[in-house]
């Protein structure tokens, strides 16, 4: 989500913008996004009548309009850059995905900008990969700090879920099937400096909507800035540190995520196979352990790559540069979340 790929094509070199195509994906996705922001908010807006349908799709606007938000200055802060170095690029590509309740779908696969031509050289390389994740965590960070200075009151929370009224308040221990979300660093950090006193647990927090999608900007974030390939993370770390020092990189995290996601996948296989043998796996292992990281070590190494074309003219970056640089990886760390989401 939300990331670009250099990808020369002669075919597409001179085509002009197809402005009707961005702005009715474009469109598309604000339909599909407000769609699924009925959902996690606990009101779906179902199919019973056109009227009925449009009076419903409209509570989901506090989800979609923020979260395209993010999408859309993350993906533009690219493409600027890349007007900037005059490199032939598209507009932002919207990937619209219509919400359905049993895939938890936020009612998009992000968005993309297609690089027409190579980069040229390491300044432009650096300026076109950081751009974007600089431009999205500004965003990121004001919707999540939004969401923490204005959380609704415990009643809200008993609008969605009226049974929590006979119980008491939120069960402690969920019910099996519960969605949880992990925390970053950022959150933590403006949970202990605001600490508002209405803030749900991560098992409830997907039905406030600038809540959640603070947290899913700062997601995208965070993988859009994995230090593999052609990732944005990628770019900066090629720029950064060359070559060689982008392939010691990639694989040392490759090996890092995998080894995180170990202890969970290997408890879930043994689950299915040999429910007796779970307990060979350390509980403490699990409970920071995502088994989504051996999925994601798949996409890195036979989809993604995680070695990146060489540019024509390397350089050495200013210092203006590298403090871009690091910044990124200062975002990453922020906005990195080991166990991002699971199911209780």
């Amino acid at each position: 989500m939300g990331s670009f790929r250099s990808i020369h094509d002669p075919r597409h070199a001179g085509q002009g913008h197809r402005y009707a195509l961005h702005i009715l994906l474009f469109l598309a996705t604000l339909f599909c996004t407000t769609w699924a922001g009925t959902y996690w908010i606990g009101t779906p807006a179902e199919m019973t009548s056109p009227a009925e349908f449009l009076e419903n799709l409209k509570d989901g606007l506090p989800f979609s309009l923020p979260l395209l938000a993010f999408l859309s200055v993350h993906e533009f802060g690219h493409y600027f850059a890349t007007v900037i170095h005059r490199i032939r690029a598209t507009l932002p590509y919207y990937i619209p995905v219509p919400p359905l309740p049993f895939l938890l779908s936020i009612g998009t696969m992000g968005a993309v900008i297609r690089i027409q031509e190579p980069i040229p050289d390491t300044e432009s390389l650096l300026d076109t990969g950081a751009s974007g994740p600089i431009a999205g965590f500004v965003i990121a960070f004001f919707i999540l700090l939004y969401g923490f200075l204005n959380v609704p009151p415990t009643e809200y929370l008993y609008g969605i879920h009226p049974e929590y009224l006979k119980t008491g308040g939120v069960p402690a221990i969920p019910p099996p099937g519960t969605l949880y979300l992990g925390k970053n660093l950022l959150f933590v950090l403006l949970e202990t400096v605001i600490a508002p006193k209405e803030l749900p647990p991560m098992t409830e927090l997907y039905h406030y909507p600038f809540l959640f999608t603070g947290w899913l900007a700062c997601f995208v974030t965070a993988l859009n800035l994995l230090p593999v390939g052609q990732l944005d993370g990628g770019h900066v770390v090629y720029a950064m540190f060359g070559d060689r020092g982008h392939a010691l990189i990639a694989r040392t995290f490759l090996f890092l995520i995998t080894m995180a996601g170990l202890p969970a996948f290997s408890a879930s296989i043994l689950e299915l196979a040999a429910p007796e043998l779970v307990n060979l796996v350390p509980h403490r292992l699990i409970e920071w352990s995502w088994p989504g990281w051996i999925l994601w070590s798949f996409i890195l190494t036979k989809l993604i790559g995680l070695s990146h074309p060489q540019v024509m003219m390397p350089m050495k970056l200013t210092p203006k540069r590298r403090i871009a640089g690091w910044l990124c990886i200062v975002i990453f760390v922020l906005t990195f979340t080991p166990v991002p989401f699971g199911i209780i």
